[in-house]
């Protein structure tokens, strides 16, 4: 069985065969950011069962392609369609993906995902950027043997998000009139939503908003020595004295309501680091 090293550079070839665009900024097109990928000039759409090594995508909501093309001129890799513990996977085939942008030649990653709100003064359809994470899925996707060619062994996470990124967003969001809260993303397992008790411990810890993604690809990033920067949208409030029972069509709407800000967002986003 080939190690990881050379599994990214198998399916970093199988995707340079389809396209020979060199990308600078991965994206991941997480719940509720699904239009961004009208917005992108594609020069190919790679089938993820095309990539060697890649999971395939079990969310109805997620496509399960790797396009490539350009967006706010600059060459850019979206992943349509991420993956989740919750599907089976472990993490390390979770982040995958994101080690092969990274081996394609994205040195950015913009992650983003459709969240629960904890914060009593936030509401559904609004907008976070992502100021640091909390890991409570129970697994790390760099556990075991560790290949100094795709990042150091113990990777320091002082700061997972990268500041210029962050403030490059919020100078978006003002340019554009879009209003951008600020929090602390925990991730859990799932795929059942939380119960009151566990609303309540998550805020207890610090945490404002609450998934089941994004940590581990933006672990991953930072051990591949990527910048990165992440985008929540708020699909439900999550308060414990006012909790009421979750409704997963309602969730996807409020995400899809939320969409056009946000595709707006990380396009400004991209035009400025470009």
């Amino acid at each position: 069985m080939r190690g990881l090293h050379d599994r990214v550079e198998a399916a970093a070839a199988a995707v340079r065969e389809r396209c020979a665009l060199v990308p600078g900024v991965a994206i991941v097109l997480g719940t509720g950011l699904g239009g961004l990928a009208d917005e992108i000039d594609v020069d190919a759409a790679v089938p993820y069962e095309a990539i060697p090594g890649f999971p395939l995508s079990t969310v109805e909501t997620h496509a399960g392609r790797l396009l490539l093309g350009g967006l706010g001129g600059r060459p850019v890799v979206a992943m349509q369609g991420r993956f989740h513990r919750y599907e089976g996977y472990d993490l390390a085939q979770v982040t995958f993906p994101v080690r092969v942008m990274h081996a394609l030649g994205a040195t950015t990653l913009i992650v983003s995902n459709a969240c629960g709100g904890m914060h009593p003064l936030w509401a559904p359809g609004d907008l976070v950027l992502l100021s640091d994470l909390i890991n409570l899925l129970g697994d790390n996707p760099l556990i075991g043997a560790n290949d100094e060619r795709r990042g150091p062994r113990f990777p320091d996470m002082s700061a997972p998000f990268d500041a210029a990124l962050a403030a490059e967003a919020r100078a978006a969001a003002l340019e554009l009139g879009i209003v951008l809260r600020e929090g602390v993303y925990v991730a859990v397992s799932g795929p059942n939503l939380e119960t009151r008790a566990e609303y309540r411990m998550l805020r207890a810890m610090g945490a404002d908003v609450v998934g089941m993604s994004t940590v581990p690809e933006v672990i991953v990033a930072v051990h591949e020595g990527m910048r990165t920067v992440g985008f929540s949208i708020i699909t439900d409030q999550c308060l414990p004295d006012a909790l009421e029972p979750a409704d997963i069509g309602r969730i996807i709407a409020t995400a899809g309501r939320a969409e056009p800000s946000l595709t707006r967002l990380i396009g400004r986003l991209v035009e400025r680091i470009g």
